[in-house]
C-alpha cells in the first residue's frame, strides 16, 4: 500500500491545533514538537492543508488555526488534501510481470478491477469519519489519562 505517514501526521496536527488553540499559540514548531518531526514537514503539510481550505496559517510565530467545523472535515478530506496516494491508486504493482506466464500476463485484468472497488469502498469509509468523531475519541483518553 502507498498511503504515506502524511495522512496520520496531519490528523495529528488538525488534533494538536483543535486541543491546544487556547492554551498555546499553534506553531510548526509547537506542532512539530508533538508529532516529533522536522517543522519543516509540518509547515509543508499544512500549507496543503491551507490549500485545501481546512486551516489558516499566519506567517511568522502566528500560528494556526482551523478554518471549518471539524464536524465538516472528513477523514476523506484530509486524505485528499495531503496527496497520500499516488495517480497510479492505492496498490502498486510489481514491476514487469512475465509475459510468459498465463499468471503473470493476467494479472493486471485479475486484479485491477477489485484493487480499484476496495479503494473506492475506503474512501468511502474515510468520508463516514469526520474530525470531531476523532477528536472526541482524543477528548476522551486525553481525560482519562
Amino acid at each position: 500500500m502507498q498511503i504515506s505517514s502524511r495522512f496520520t501526521i496531519a490528523v495529528h496536527v488538525l488534533i494538536c491545533i483543535e486541543t491546544f488553540k487556547n492554551d498555546y499559540k499553534v506553531t510548526s514548531d509547537f506542532l512539530a514538537s508533538s508529532v516529533n518531526v522536522n517543522p519543516v514537514i509540518i509547515r509543508r503539510l499544512l500549507q496543503q492543508l491551507k490549500k485545501a481550505g481546512i486551516v489558516s496559517v499566519t506567517r511568522g510565530s502566528g500560528g494556526t488555526d482551523i478554518e471549518k467545523p471539524l464536524d465538516k472535515i472528513t477523514l476523506f478530506d484530509i486524505y485528499d488534501a495531503v496527496e497520500c496516494v499516488e495517480d497510479s491508486g492505492l496498490f502498486h504493482f510489481h514491476e514487469n510481470p512475465s509475459q510468459l506466464c498465463p499468471v503473470g500476463k493476467n494479472i493486471h485484468s485479475i486484479l485491477d478491477s477489485r484493487l480499484e472497488q476496495i479503494q473506492r469502498a475506503m474512501e468511502q469509509e474515510m468520508k463516514s469519519v469526520t474530525i470531531q468523531n476523532v477528536m472526541d475519541d482524543a477528548q476522551k483518553l486525553i481525560a482519562s489519562k
